[in-house]
């Protein structure tokens, strides 16, 4: 298995692909972006393992996300490769008019519910836009949890992690002896992967996110590889990070409500994130509403209108509390 670095203008750094080509398959996990860059370099990349484009027989994508599927369409024009990707997925890779213009009218009632203001949305608009279309579109043969792919003797596990992205999947593999995980946008090592805004098609966000890092803390793998960055050499150390880091965040929405008083999900962002620009537009409130989703559930926050405020007592309880002693429940 070889790691190819691809460029990504995004935050979350440079791309990730992984070559499975030790045997007479050639697969791909992901494919980088759809840019004529992207392109150059995952060519280059093969070259060196004396491949084209043309050789991929298969393509396994971790989720929908352009940065992860872009050159999907691309390869299979090329080579004729077999694109899998999970079935919640599956119809927006496959670029699906109606799944599309869900995603779109959803988009829109949560902007208007989390009181984001029309100058933003404009921007935010105009920048999904401007990203919502890949050169090729696939024709793509959904999977579910627990499927296994068997590539050269190696044996590729389907496990949905969906929060992130409500398709989102990692592979879990046993190579040399050691267990590893290809986790897609489920294990970053320097982001945390937003939750809320990413996917707004995901239910219960917050909790579907936290229960997917508790499985891979619980998993225990050798070696995270991540669909950015380098490779993460403790998995369940970085998971138990991001859930402590969620339980921190819920603490600082709960103080925020306490200060603020009753408001809506944008406000609650501003605090939170400050000034918003680019795609963060829409993570900042995204992950806020997760957030505010998840403790009203709980009991801990009650919903009027599109208004947020403490529960009749938490305040005084806030006030009696460690942060320590916070858990989010999951």
């Amino acid at each position: 298995m070889q790691r190819l670095s691809l460029a990504n203008a995004a935050f979350e750094g440079d791309n990730n692909a992984y070559l499975f080509a030790d045997g007479s398959e050639v697969t791909l996990i992901d494919t980088g972006d759809w840019m004529a860059t992207t392109r150059r370099q995952l060519e280059a990349a093969l070259s060196e393992h004396g491949l084209g484009l043309a050789d991929i027989d298969r393509i396994l994508l971790t989720h929908w996300h352009h940065d992860h599927c872009g050159l999907a369409g691309e390869i299979q024009a090329e080579s004729g490769a077999d694109v899998y990707v999970h079935a919640a997925d599956a119809a927006l890779v496959a670029d699906d008019t109606d799944a599309w213009n869900a995603m779109y009218d959803r988009q829109q009632r949560y902007f208007d519910e989390w009181g984001m203001p029309e100058d933003k949305q404009a921007v935010l608009v105009d920048r999904m836009t401007d990203d919502e279309t890949t050169v090729e579109t696939p024709t793509v043969t959904s999977f579910e949890d627990g499927e296994t792919f068997t590539v050269n003797e190696i044996d590729l596990e389907v496990v949905h992690t969906s929060g992130h992205a409500a398709g989102l999947c990692m592979f879990e593999a046993t190579i040399d002896g050691k267990r590893h995980v290809f986790s897609g946008d489920a294990l970053l090592p320097v982001y945390t992967p937003n939750v809320g805004g990413a996917d707004i098609r995901v239910e219960r966000p917050l909790e579907t996110y936290l229960r997917a890092l508790q499985g891979i803390v619980d998993a225990d793998y050798d070696r995270a590889w991540p669909g950015h960055r380098a490779p993460i050499d403790d998995p369940t150390a970085r998971a138990q990070y991001i859930i402590d880091h969620h339980e921190e965040r819920s603490w600082r929405v709960l103080d925020a409500l306490n200060r603020l008083g009753p408001c809506d999900t944008w406000t609650v962002s501003a605090d939170l994130f400050g000034e918003l620009e680019d795609i963060h537009i829409l993570h900042g409130p995204g992950e806020s509403y997760a957030h505010l989703e998840h403790l009203e559930r709980d009991g801990t926050v009650v919903r009027e209108g599109t208004e947020y405020r403490l529960a009749d007592g938490v305040a005084e309880t806030l006030a009696d509390l460690d942060e320590e002693r916070w858990e989010l429940e999951y």
